[in-house]
């Protein structure tokens, strides 16, 4: 082998070497980084704060949390744009499983649903036992009403109670702002108006409002929440094994007692599903 056939079998080494290190540095870096898509109520409330450094000094993992409505969290996880999802809209959730995207679907936790309005309740709605109810009242009234728009878990709730009350059309006084749920509480505060809001980010939000509970208690406003990792087989790239020790660890006695132990001005914001309280405690 002449000296110029030398040089470039060299050249052609050292390429070959440089590209396999940086293949090899981008799958670490992958493997030390998690995209978790979920919905603006866990963000908006504080649980993730607490919930995930534990996880992240365990694993030596970076958590990436990308805070949207659940229908764009889904959209993320189908597109292969997120590791795993955590998310409250279990129709969603399981049309999502069903058609391939996800896997392996646990039970983390659930809260409720709250109608909140101003002091002086114009629709009269305060103290009813059913929420579609309250929502025909509104309607009736004419009163201002802010809604998410925004494809998330709540607004898919508050879509579905429209519906049960018959109420199809929403004029002037529907407020679609296309927000998360804390902005859209600050919103519906700003206008004196009604709102759907999960309680554990009305709580959260509850010293900076004053807006006040007026419904709440009917089983159709019960709020659970699901977990699902990316199915790799669709998306091979995504980080499905650090994604199944978040599930492992959100589901553990650790981070079912993280989240029972969540508070904010001594109120539970969310309540276990994974292992039972009396076993938690």
């Amino acid at each position: 082998m002449n000296l110029k056939m030398k040089k470039i079998s060299l050249v052609l080494i050292v390429a070959i070497m440089f590209f396999s290190v940086l293949t090899f540095s981008q799958q670490i870096k992958a493997e030390d980084r998690l995209v978790l898509a979920t919905t603006t109520s866990t963000e908006n409330s504080g649980l993730l704060a607490e919930l995930l450094p534990p996880f992240e000094d365990k694993y030596d993992v970076r958590v990436d949390v990308v805070s949207v409505g659940t229908g764009q969290a889904i959209n993320l996880g189908e597109n292969g744009d997120a590791d795993i999802i955590l998310v409250h809209a279990r129709d969603a959730e399981d049309e999502f499983v069903k058609e391939g995207y996800g896997v392996n679907r646990r039970d983390v936790m659930y809260n409720d649903f709250v109608i909140l309005g101003p002091e002086n309740d114009p629709a009269g709605i305060k103290g009813l036992d059913k929420a579609a109810k309250a929502f025909e009242k509104i309607a009736s009234s004419e009163s201002e009403f802010v809604s998410r728009g925004d494809n998330s878990g709540t607004h898919m709730k508050e879509l579905s109670i429209w519906n049960e009350a018959g109420v199809k059309e929403r004029d002037s006084w529907y407020l679609e702002v296309g927000q998360g749920m804390g902005a859209s509480l600050n919103i519906a505060n700003e206008q004196n108006a009604y709102i759907l809001a999960d309680r554990g980010t009305f709580l959260a939000y509850q010293g900076d409002i004053d807006l006040n509970v007026l419904v709440e208690g009917d089983e159709v406003l019960f709020n659970p929440y699901g977990i699902i990792p990316v199915n790799p087989e669709i998306h091979p790239h995504v980080n499905y094994q650090m994604a199944m020790s978040l599930v492992g660890y959100i589901t553990s006695h650790q981070g079912q007692s993280i989240i029972n132990n969540f508070k904010v001005t001594g109120e539970q914001l969310f309540h276990p599903s994974a292992i039972e309280v009396d076993k938690i405690k």
